[in-house]
């Protein structure tokens, strides 16, 4: 796992603990070796992980929209700061250059894009891992309705395993890098209706 991309606010929500969870797992990934792949930007969350990253000596990709950069929310002090025509050309880069996918507290943003990234590894357009870093249970919400999901048979088992979770950053990113992917077909035959 030499990329991890992270989903996270472009705020820093309303418990310091968010903002702690951010700095640790940018810490934990340069520690680790592992290069940060983000959404390119110099507020919230997002600012506060990849400056992390970059005061522990880490490596840090940012992708944004030209958008976002004409309204002066581009992070300038990158190595790495690639500029897009759209947030769909930002979320394929971001997905390309990435070994594995954490998202952190956020809101409709982050929701999206880590759903469609697991979405994408269901349906086996790639074979990366996806985890939720649940800051004083943030995700729990989700969790459960994923488990619902699960139980009411609109996700196999097998496919609810692919979004891991974890409350600490490095016990997270220790489940993305020893986790194997199911190698089940999403589709569900009528006959197992």
């Amino acid at each position: 796992m030499k990329r991890v991309c992270v989903y996270c606010g472009s705020n820093f929500g309303d418990r310091p603990s968010y903002l702690a969870a951010a700095q640790l797992l940018g810490k934990e990934l340069a520690v680790r070796g592992i290069e940060l792949v983000y959404g390119g930007g110099n507020v919230g969350l997002m600012g506060a992980i990849a400056d992390a990253v970059l005061a522990a000596g880490g490596h840090v990709i940012g992708v944004i929209p030209q958008a976002l950069v004409d309204k002066e929310v581009a992070h300038q002090g990158l190595p790495d700061l690639r500029v897009v025509q759209s947030m769909h050309d930002r979320k394929s880069l971001m997905a390309e250059l990435s070994d594995a996918f954490i998202a952190l507290p956020g809101g409709l943003g982050t929701l999206e894009e880590f759903c469609e990234i697991a979405t994408w590894t269901q349906l086996g357009f790639h074979r990366k891992a996806c985890g939720l870093l649940n800051v004083d249970g943030f995700y729990d919400g989700l969790l459960e309705f994923l488990n619902h999901a699960t139980a009411e048979k609109f996700i196999r088992p097998e496919h609810r395993t692919i979004v891991l979770a974890d409350n600490e950053p490095g016990a997270l990113l220790t489940k993305l890098e020893t986790y194997e992917l199911p190698n089940v077909q999403k589709w569900i035959g009528r006959d197992q209706q």
